[in-house]
């Protein structure tokens, strides 16, 4: 049996919401529609995916594992319909996504210079979407920094780099040669992912310096970053005990192209 896509992203949308009235909405279909789509896939797999009673909706361990894996494979299915539609334009292009303060200018050049007839483009990910750019083909790989959803992914170690503490400039610290962690104890830290619930979350290293800078607290940061950016509201001490930063190549696992295993090659040569 074949998975029928459409009834995959009819159940994403539910299993993400939780109630068939509100996505029906947001996929444009009447709820009627959408329920016997889901009962039609549910026959297909032969197990419920929801529990539905008074109190609303919720997923069986069947529907968790199936939103797990749909995912991944409806990014796939977008993947290849956008590296489609860019062979019908007769473009062969091949982008490679970066996060900030990793240099890929030599591996683009390198990768440029045996492949000519490609058009290798560079473009800059963030911690929130760097997996999903991969998985749903706007970039064909990218240099990504830990944590990482590693699902769907296949990775190839890079490098390590230290990291280096980001203060205000009038922090008590901030003229210290270095630094280890209890010489830390007590600040507030910054943090990319679970910010509290009060908190407007931070996306990109600018929104970080913004708040270093107004005094809202520090956060530890690869020193290719200390080393690309400069303010003079900021200052950076290195962390002698801060565990590394790390640097890896992350492609979609399904995909088999040989441009992917160029590039690869090109960077780590």
């Amino acid at each position: 049996m074949d998975l029928d896509l459409r009834k995959v992203r009819y159940f994403v949308a539910v299993a993400e919401l939780l109630h068939f009235g509100r996505a029906a909405e947001q996929l444009h279909i009447a709820q009627p529609v959408l329920s016997r789509q889901i009962r039609s896939l549910e026959k297909d797999l032969g197990a419920a995916l929801f529990e539905r009673d008074s109190h609303g909706v919720a997923l069986t361990a069947v529907g968790r594992q199936l939103l797990d894996d749909a995912r991944p494979l409806l990014a796939s299915a977008d993947a290849v319909r956008r590296r489609a539609h860019r062979a019908a334009r007769g473009t062969r292009r091949f982008v490679v996504g970066f996060r900030a303060g990793v240099v890929v200018t030599h591996a683009v050049r390198a990768f440029g210079a045996a492949h000519p007839d490609v058009d290798v483009q560079a473009r800059r990910v963030e911690w929130d979407d760097q997996e999903q750019l991969i998985l749903d083909g706007t970039v064909d790989l990218a240099y990504v920094r830990r944590p990482i959803r590693e699902q769907g992914l296949t990775l190839s170690p890079v490098c390590t780099e230290a990291r280096v503490a980001m203060l205000p400039a009038e922090h008590r610290l901030s003229g210290k040669q270095e630094l280890v962690l209890t010489d830390l104890d007590g600040e507030t830290w910054l943090r990319y992912v679970d910010p509290r619930p009060d908190d407007v979350p931070i996306r990109t290293i600018e929104e970080k310096f913004e708040r270093v800078a107004a005094g809202t607290g520090i956060t530890l940061v690869p020193v290719s970053i200390a080393e690309q950016y400069s303010r003079p509201d900021i200052t950076y001490v290195p962390v002698v005990d801060a565990e590394p930063d790390e640097v890896l190549l992350a492609w979609d696992a399904s995909r088999r192209s040989p441009l992917i295993t160029a590039f690869v090659a090109a960077a780590q040569g």
